[in-house]
């Protein structure tokens, strides 16, 4: 092609591009099947979802969505499916349907993820670790989130895991009600897990049921909340500076 060619083929390529560079580290957007079906969980109101203290971001009047990616049909495409169909003979095999312990599989931006019910949590990380075919030995740890506006399953504990045999990775994902914020820890199945269940509960208040030892792990063993969570106050002390007082962030003023 010559550069006074009239086709558009530059203009489309470096669309492709364009849509890639900003779809996150594996540069794989959405497809618009995935955007229709997102589960919209509540709407944000500013940038960084600031209230009772003023939002001075010059975003506050920005309002959007809060979704989360909607359940992905078969087929996944790569190894997903192969994940996917063994872990489904592995847990019929000892008298569990695959939808019983699952809530929903969602492939997205290049990841595979299982949210699995938390009373089936500990027997699918049994398998995922031990089954032959999956062989997913090493868990990278936990991570919390909490979507106060996500009523019944307020509270999400995230676990990486990877297969060292099958060099395969895959996040299983597991939500509980903050009225009964209990999900079974995994230390039996992946001893790793110890300080990073320990830090899920310093920060996000989830209590791992069986875990050997869950006390707070960085604040205070008396401290009040759980400071990760998106409804805990911003809290902090007064400043002086060159004679002035700079009040916490909880009480400064508000910029309507």
């Amino acid at each position: 092609m010559t550069f006074d060619s009239s086709d558009n083929t530059t203009a489309t390529a470096h669309d492709e591009i364009d849509a890639a560079a900003t779809a996150g580290p594996e540069g794989t957007p959405p497809s618009e099947e995935q955007a229709a079906g997102a589960e919209v969980i509540g709407v944000r109101h500013g940038m960084f979802g600031v209230t009772g203290s003023g939002d001075t971001s010059g975003y506050g009047g920005l309002v959007r969505p809060v979704s989360l990616p909607g359940s992905t049909p078969a087929p996944y495409g790569g190894y997903f499916d192969e994940i996917v169909d063994a872990l489904r003979t592995a847990l019929g095999a000892a008298g569990t349907r695959l939808e019983q312990a699952l809530e929903k599989i969602v492939v997205f931006r290049g990841e595979l993820t299982l949210h699995v019910h938390r009373e089936h949590l500990v027997a699918v990380a049994q398998v995922l670790r031990d089954h032959p075919a999956l062989r997913f030995e090493l868990s990278l740890g936990v991570s919390g989130v909490h979507y106060p506006e996500d009523a019944g399953r307020e509270l999400h504990a995230v676990y990486p895991l990877m297969s060292i045999t099958h060099n395969r990775r895959l996040r299983v994902e597991v939500s509980t009600p903050d009225a009964d914020a209990h999900i079974p820890s995994l230390y039996e199945v992946y001893p790793t897990t110890d300080w990073h269940e320990r830090e899920t509960y310093d920060f996000f208040g989830i209590i791992f049921d069986g875990h050997p030892s869950l006390t707070r792990i960085l604040m205070p063993d008396d401290w009040r909340g759980h400071p990760q969570r998106k409804d805990y106050p911003l809290g902090g002390i007064p400043v002086e500076y060159k004679g002035a007082r700079i009040p916490p962030p909880d009480e400064r003023r508000a910029y309507n």
